[in-house]
């Protein structure tokens, strides 16, 4: 009896001990305490929500199991609702991805760029506006605008000071140059106008035309005239559907105008 009374006192003492220790604690000290708890106890709560609900998902997927009447072909089509719906992670992700997607430029904004802001453009028809390739055919036949190449036209003109010209062998061949541009619409679509189509009667004449112009681009099939040409014009384009070597730095070449932009 003696001992457990010993010991009965004994844990008094300790415990008044302990009292008297917590006490010299100040007030800061305590609600420090106090917040830690609280963080731990939300903490706790946090990381053991998910691994709730998958104990639940997987006590449902156990009773469905050991329930005789239902098969094993709906068992295997249980899934998690974990695995069906996104993380918010994952959710954020595409977010992210959706608003940094590159946005494609616009075929104006191509053809700004590719003529590095230049503002006129001196251009031949045959060949590159028009099916026709050459002064004889415009002789026998109406003239045709390629219709892949009209919405290329049709941006330049928007911002650039446009002139088509042409060598031709007799006025025939002018008026039906002149009606294939009207007809496409190039005359009420874009900024071109009648005035700034020219016509001469040799390739030399078209050749001073651009030098009296002094386009910041010249586009031309004629490699002797571009060639001429690169010392007086900023920047050509050699129209030729095969490949030929690069005559000069501010010379380029593409199989076909709107090629050139990447239009095709």
């Amino acid at each position: 009896m003696a001992t457990g009374g010993e010991g009965g006192d004994t844990s008094k003492q300790e415990l008044f001990h302990i009292i008297k220790r917590f006490g010299a604690y100040d007030i800061r000290s305590i609600g420090a305490v106090a917040g830690l708890a609280v963080a731990i106890v939300f903490t706790w709560r946090l990381l053991r929500s998910p691994a709730g609900s998958q104990r639940r998902q997987q006590k449902r997927q156990g009773a469905t199991s050991s329930n005789p009447g239902v098969s094993t072909h709906s068992n295997a089509s249980v899934v998690p609702s974990e695995a069906c719906l996104p993380t918010d992670e994952s959710r954020a992700q595409n977010v992210v991805d959706e608003f940094f997607q590159p946005v494609k430029p616009t075929l104006g904004q191509i053809v700004r760029q590719k003529l590095s802001e230049g503002r006129k453009v001196t251009c031949r028809l045959l060949g590159v506006i028009l099916e026709e390739s050459s002064p004889e055919e415009l002789q026998v036949k109406q003239a045709t605008v390629r219709s892949s190449v009209l919405e290329v036209l049709l941006e330049i003109t928007k911002f650039c000071d446009l002139y088509l010209m042409e060598r031709v062998l007799d006025d025939e061949s002018e008026k039906r140059v002149l009606v294939a541009l009207e007809e496409a619409g190039v005359f009420t679509s874009g900024g071109l106008v009648k005035d700034k189509v020219l016509f001469c009667s040799t390739e030399n004449g078209r050749s001073s035309f651009v030098r009296q112009l002094e386009p910041d681009w010249h586009i031309d099939t004629n490699p002797e005239i571009v060639f001429q040409l690169a010392r007086f014009i900023k920047y050509q384009l050699h129209v030729s559907p095969y490949k030929t070597e690069r005559s000069a730095a501010n010379v380029f070449s593409a199989p076909s105008l709107e090629q050139f932009f990447g239009s095709m």
